[in-house]
């Protein structure tokens, strides 16, 4: 495998050259979209309605756990009932899948195309783009479910849901970097994905995804402040239902982690995929 030039590293840190490169195959990655929201739902009785049912199944269960039998609050509404609680459960469970959901797939990702591998003019880094596409459209789903469910809630439809795309945008980057990072790693290391569950579960209890982060001791939220999805998801809650203000140095924090992770999941990428064909 050759070295990389000073150049060609500086070409894979620019965001302009991977926005280029992905504008360049954007038809392709659009019909590999499309192809992995039909393989998902291929075969089901009801297709697509599992975009809805999967979420909404997993939404009954935690909020019978955490409202009813815990009575967990988030506190974003002064006098919080059950349905806000479920409704801002349900946002944040949606933001978590993705994450979730793109280190489920990710590691075996590429393992699990050989045939597109061996092809050395096809682009592979359009692969974990098209499970994004793939992922971003059952996000788009459970957001508009969140929206409906918005006009019958104590804080109602205000203009802070237009912050939606803004809050939505730096979780989609984090999880394209990551699936890149993810996706080339699990070529060399096959073992990853018998610890992406533990890892997952572990993420979700340290993003007060269930419970708002005041609840987490003082001494252990001193890390887990440098979570960005946890950030993302209580700026979330506070913009969305309780039409607060942005905290613009949390999101700007999130944005931060998210460019990051693009840039180095897209740099690990590009120079490991060199020797994805000798190791398939």
């Amino acid at each position: 495998m050759s070295q990389p030039t000073s150049q060609s590293l500086f070409l894979l840190l620019s965001p302009w050259h991977i926005f280029a490169n992905l504008w360049r195959h954007r038809d392709l990655a659009w019909q590999f979209t499309l192809r992995e929201i039909q393989i998902r739902h291929k075969g089901s009785q009801l297709g697509v309605v599992w975009a809805l049912l999967n979420p909404l199944s997993m939404l009954v269960l935690y909020a019978f756990v955490f409202r009813l039998l815990f009575r967990s609050k988030f506190g974003v509404l002064p006098n919080e009932t059950d349905y806000d609680f479920t409704l801002q459960l349900f946002l944040s469970l949606s933001l978590f899948h993705v994450f979730a959901e793109t280190l489920s797939w990710a590691p075996s990702l590429i393992i699990s195309n050989p045939n597109f591998v061996k092809k050395v003019v096809f682009p592979l880094e359009v692969l974990p783009v098209a499970k994004i596409g793939d992922t971003t459209f059952h996000l788009v789903v459970s957001l508009a479910l969140v929206l409906i469910g918005s006009a019958f809630g104590s804080s109602g439809l205000g203009w802070s849901l237009l912050w939606l795309p803004v809050l939505v945008l730096p979780l989609l980057v984090l999880a394209l970097g990551l699936a890149w990072a993810f996706a080339a790693l699990g070529v060399f290391v096959r073992d990853i994905s018998q610890v992406i569950g533990f890892v997952a579960t572990a993420v979700m209890f340290g993003s007060a995804i269930m419970y708002p982060p005041r609840m987490i001791p003082p001494a252990i939220y001193e890390f887990l402040r440098f979570n960005p999805l946890l950030q993302l998801v209580d700026v979330s809650r506070h913009v969305l239902f309780g039409h607060e203000a942005v905290d613009w140095m949390k999101l700007g924090y999130v944005y931060a982690c998210a460019v990051l992770a693009l840039l180095a999941g897209h740099v690990f990428f590009s120079l490991l995929r060199r020797s994805f064909a000798e190791v398939i």
